[in-house]
């Protein structure tokens, strides 16, 4: 068995700063649960959906998330923050661990475009290793919809995917279903934490290795500790997930070319007709279409 406790922390949020109210929160977790060694927070956690209150990354914002991983010891992935690097702004999601270094900065790469306006997409996927544990890997809410991205990650050796998302839309129930399949395709944890308020709708999740669902919040705020095992993730890989299907293998050694990725020769005839990625504007009358004749019976 190799054990390790995450917290989900589904908490309202509101635009602005809640620097403060992840401390509130992080102290009260670890006042009831001491034995938890890392917390994870909802996308835009930090600062909220502004892109007014973008941050350079090192900086001050980042350093007292930093004070906040030394001061309750323990892995802080602290849900994301809008970036000002280099003259563009990204959803970054920082990684520290518990002596307040920061291991990793994951960048999303696929924002909720057309929505998510002025964005730009990260490149460079993160994994990183909590020693003698296992790996450990982030993405960052639409990010999961791209199968891609959990497979790349889990082709690298993640075995548990972070998930921060920031959902107030209708689709909740899709999103939910599309990280339920991510677990169960990839054989991963997954821990999907969404916020409150500005934050989200809530209905946070967190899933096992073979799609089931160890915990499902509601709409109210939760702490959500969970002590996973790493051993379940690598003996379904092994043997099958719940001793039936073995996928990563299966795709490992499958021969079939998918010309969708030949970046030489891509097949991409009928992704080109769907025209501009835009957001849709109102339907006009004249876009509505032509009613069909009824036929008389013979």
């Amino acid at each position: 068995m190799t054990p390790f406790a995450i917290a989900g922390v589904q908490m309202h949020l509101q635009h602005g700063d809640n620097l403060e109210a992840i401390r509130h929160r992080l102290h009260l977790l670890m006042h009831l649960y001491p034995w938890v060694q890392m917390a994870v927070f909802s996308e835009l956690c930090v600062f909220g959906p502004s892109l007014q209150r973008a941050q350079r990354l090192p900086g001050p914002a980042e350093e007292s998330l930093r004070d906040l991983a030394r001061e309750f010891d323990l892995w802080l992935v602290p849900g994301s923050l809008y970036e000002n690097r280099d003259g563009r702004i990204y959803n970054t999601t920082p990684v520290i661990d518990p002596s307040g270094a920061v291991v990793a900065r994951y960048r999303k790469m696929f924002p909720f475009a057309p929505l998510e306006e002025g964005v730009a997409a990260g490149d460079e996927f993160c994994v990183f290793d909590v020693p003698e544990v296992g790996r450990f890997a982030v993405l960052n809410c639409y990010d999961l919809w791209f199968p891609e991205t959990a497979r790349t990650v889990t082709a690298m050796g993640a075995e548990v995917i972070l998930h921060p998302v920031m959902t107030h839309t209708i689709d909740r129930d899709v999103d939910l279903n599309v990280a339920k399949a991510s677990a169960a395709m990839f054989q991963c944890y997954v821990f999907d934490i969404n916020g409150l308020d500005a934050g989200g709708n809530g209905q946070s999740c967190v899933l096992d290795p073979s799609g089931r669902v160890i915990h499902q919040c509601g709409t109210t705020e939760e702490l959500v500790p969970v002590e996973i095992d790493l051993e379940q993730v690598r003996r379904q890989r092994v043997r099958g997930m719940r001793t039936l299907g073995q996928p990563l293998k299966s795709f490992r050694d499958n021969k079939v070319r998918f010309r969708v990725y030949d970046r030489q020769e891509p097949d991409l005839i009928y992704l080109e007709s769907l025209g501009p990625l835009a957001k849709p504007q109102r339907a006009r009358q004249s876009d509505e279409p032509e009613p069909v004749e009824a036929v008389a019976a013979e």
